[in-house]
């Protein structure tokens, strides 16, 4: 029987906001004050034109959407063969990129998976937590095309702030132009660029299985790390564990757009923001994680500040210091990784200031609110943990 679960998310009122100047993130992606078109479409001197000149972005600042309705998430992974028969009928290597997070797939087309294919694709991205698949001819399709590979895993998340190639909202860019190097500013006020996050978790049901596909790479620099945020947890005391449980964090999606109209930017859907709780469950692997980031979420209900702020800092820094939960993904042409945004962080590296072109797509279905499962001593290895405890006082008692 599945464990029953505890229903911690419900929306929140907006936070006080304090206008911000721009983050590692925002900078990251750029914005329209940075775009220059002729350059992406013609190139530039040193740099040539995009590769893939139909993604490139536009900025709608007159269409406006609806606040998002609750829907009913259809988990996929739930009926998958584990054996993943159909996922890996003709691959050529599946081999883990490190022992606690990352695989890495080869001569297997992601837009040739039939339904049962993919339905293993979300469960292995789930126990894997990222997966890189190469050689892919995602960036190839018609848009319609790789958006309607990606609906299959949930509804199509519209990003309230990003640009999105014409005509195709759905698609959130991630993209700096050629010859820009305005990001690199951020070192004049900051010791390194990392931004550990997961994906818009200020929405009520914030994105599961998640694609982003190159369109072009600079030569070297742009990685992207990813940390395991189940095994983040596991690593924790069954104390400590059993503390969190219960816990809900306020995510506020309000600073963002704030960063994006300061930014000279769109804001297309009003900004919400939610209450998850700080330990979430997989539907499908029954995995619990972590569930917080220092890009989204402003503090735990019910605490005093400094409590807040400790608590978080002290979960922010685990999941920063985890480098043996982490990996790290090199981009090279034709590269598309599938990860589960719910058991996962993730931080784009700004890195290259030669002025390389560094665009890429990201398609991202939402999924279900996030819940937590009671606290199992015993499925937390803590009645384990109290007998060696117990040993050790009776040791000292002899």
């Amino acid at each position: 029987m599945a464990p029953g679960l505890i229903d911690t998310t419900q929306s929140a009122p907006a936070p006080a906001v304090v206008k911000a100047p721009v983050g590692p993130k925002e900078a990251f992606i750029g914005g329209p004050q940075a775009y220059n078109n002729t350059a992406e479409e013609k190139g530039t001197e040193k740099q040539p034109p995009a590769t893939h000149p139909k993604y490139l972005p536009v900025w709608d600042a007159e269409t406006k959407y609806a606040p998002l309705e609750p829907f009913t998430h259809y988990e996929h992974g739930k009926d998958a063969d584990p054996t993943f028969p159909d996922l890996f009928r003709n691959s050529t290597t599946v081999a883990d990129i490190t022992p606690s997070i990352g695989a890495e797939i080869r001569g297997v087309q992601i837009s040739d998976l039939t339904s049962k294919g993919r339905d293993q694709l979300a469960l292995f991205a789930a126990q894997k937590k990222v997966v890189v698949f190469y050689d892919q001819d995602f960036a190839d399709l018609p848009i319609n095309e790789a958006l309607d590979i990606g609906s299959y895993f949930g509804r199509l998340h519209i990003h309230p702030t990003s640009g999105a190639p014409k005509g195709h909202p759905e698609v959130h860019l991630v993209h700096r132009g050629a010859d820009d190097n305005t990001a690199m500013q951020l070192l004049d006020t900051r010791t390194n660029t990392i931004t550990w996050h997961s994906d818009v978790t200020y929405e009520q049901q914030p994105p599961g299985t998640t694609f982003l596909y190159i369109l072009d790479t600079p030569t070297t620099g742009g990685d992207t790390l990813f940390s395991n945020m189940a095994e983040a947890y596991k690593r924790l005391s069954p104390e400590f564990q059993r503390r969190l449980h219960g816990l809900r964090a306020l995510h506020s999606g309000h600073e963002q757009a704030q960063n994006s109209k300061f930014r000279g930017s769109i804001v297309r859907r009003k900004p919400v923001s939610s209450i998850h709780p700080l330990v979430r469950t997989h539907p499908a692997t029954g995995e619990k994680a972590l569930y917080v980031n220092p890009q989204f979420t402003r503090y735990i209900i019910g605490y005093k500040q400094e409590e807040s702020d400790n608590l978080l800092k002290f979960l922010y820094d685990h999941i920063a210091l985890g480098q043996d939960f982490q990996v790290r993904v090199k981009w090279t042409p034709r590269t598309v990784v599938v990860w589960d945004n719910r058991v996962t962080t993730h931080s784009p590296t700004v890195d290259w200031a030669n002025g390389q072109r560094r665009h890429l797509a990201r398609i991202t279905p939402q999924a279900e609110q996030p819940t937590e499962t009671p606290f199992d001593a015993h499925e937390e290895n803590g009645s384990e943990r109290d007998e060696r405890a117990n040993g050790h006082l009776n040791g000292f008692a002899s």
